[in-house]
């Protein structure tokens, strides 16, 4: 009997291309064709990689790594002696002669990766969910993260905050947003998404600067250098230079954001101190960063700046304070007076964090822990990579 044409759309095949586009690791893979098989890699599961995936893909996407995979299903294939498509052997073969000269020159430092956001059937009548409940997001990202091209790389607090923007898009709809930190820009793209009202995305990097530009325009937005020029179109997201340790706080003050956002721009003790004077100033557009730090402002102590009791206060709920998902996020929204930013980290070293709970005390802000309070939808599910409960998620506010 002949195996069964799989369903290109249906949840194991949709997981695996967009495994396939965001260049999760191979072995990834293996275990989503798997699962497209009920358990083994049959000739309908590579019918589909070869006709739907891998023949389908862009010319641009990196191909040794489609080299790799390949390699792979053909022995998981063989193991479990099933025949191996010929299409599949001659994609491989071409790629071993093809590709031999370029690897080992090392050309290749970036790559292209496509971060598909899959939305459950309920989000449907969202305003912004794609017709195809999909939304694919191309990013140019480097190839080794380790080799001190960090800017341009997907970090997954990113990918957390992305999520938290397309789960609650009311939050950003309309709203003047500045990000600390870009990236390959990957936050931005998604505020242009929900129509946030002003998108000025920074970073201290030059280079990631160059490759934040080159993303926003792969997702069709224009990109504006002058940040202090008004403009009311949402296709136009405005990006600059910000060094942290340099930056005038009259500067930033021009700006007054309504919502900042940083995705793991807690990590180095060093920059930390430039940090959340960044922070202070593009939260207080009244006072400077250092006439709160040495004046005598008497906040709550550092055990206490993760506890605020109007978080979880009862007040009247509100419809139109409900995002897709049916939350309730008015008690949180309500207790905040002014600007807020939105940090997402991984605690990566409890002495650095507790060193920037320090200095966010020292500045007169206050830090709450909103992490088991507003979760986003699970919308990469195919990500196995991408582990969603190491990440911590604050609100940052003056006191």
């Amino acid at each position: 009997m002949a195996d069964e044409e799989l369903n290109p759309a249906a949840p194991p095949c949709l997981y695996f291309f967009s495994a396939l586009l965001a260049m999760e690791p191979t072995d990834t893979l293996i275990a989503l064709a798997r699962v497209c098989g009920k358990g083994s890699v049959s000739e309908s599961v590579q019918s589909f990689i070869w006709s739907h995936c891998v023949s389908k893909v862009d010319r641009k996407f990196h191909a040794p790594y489609l080299k790799n995979f390949l390699k792979k299903l053909i022995s998981e294939a063989e193991r479990n002696c099933s025949t191996v498509l010929d299409e599949i052997y001659e994609q491989y073969a071409y790629y071993m002669t093809s590709l031999k000269d370029e690897i080992l020159a090392g050309e290749i430092k970036r790559v292209n990766k496509y971060i598909s956001f899959l939305f459950p059937e309920e989000c449907f009548e969202l305003s912004i969910c794609p017709k195809s409940r999909k939304l694919l997001i191309p990013l140019q990202c480097s190839l080794n993260m380790l080799e001190g091209d960090t800017g341009c790389s997907v970090w997954p607090s990113s990918l957390y905050l992305s999520e938290f923007i397309l789960s609650f898009p009311e939050l950003f709809s309309n709203k003047s947003c500045f990000e600390v930190g870009s990236g390959v820009g990957l936050v931005g793209i998604c505020l242009a998404h929900v129509k946030a009202s002003k998108v000025v995305l920074s970073d201290g990097d030059m280079s990631t600067l160059a490759n934040m530009k080159l993303n926003l325009e792969l997702n069709h937005l224009s990109v504006e250098t002058d940040v202090q020029k008004a403009t009311e179109d949402p296709k136009k997201v405005k990006c600059f230079h910000l060094p942290w340790e340099s930056v005038a706080g009259e500067q930033l003050q021009s700006f007054k954001p309504d919502i900042i956002l940083g995705a793991d721009v807690i990590y180095d003790p060093i920059c930390l101190p430039h940090l959340v004077r960044v922070l202070s100033s593009l939260l207080n557009q009244t006072k400077s960063y250092s006439e709160k730090v040495n004046g005598n402002c008497q906040g709550s102590s550092l055990g206490s700046t993760c506890v605020d009791s109007n978080f979880n206060g009862a007040n009247q709920e509100d419809d139109n304070d409900r995002n897709g998902d049916g939350f309730n996020f008015s008690p949180i929204l309500r207790s905040i007076k002014g600007p807020l930013a939105l940090m997402a980290s991984v605690i990566r070293n409890i002495d650095t964090f507790n060193y920037f709970l320090a200095l966010i005390d020292k500045a007169s802000l206050t830090i709450t822990d909103v992490t088991e309070t507003l979760k986003p939808i699970n919308l990469l599910p195919y990500m196995q990579s991408y582990n969603r409960s190491s990440i911590r998620l604050f609100i940052v506010s003056s006191k």
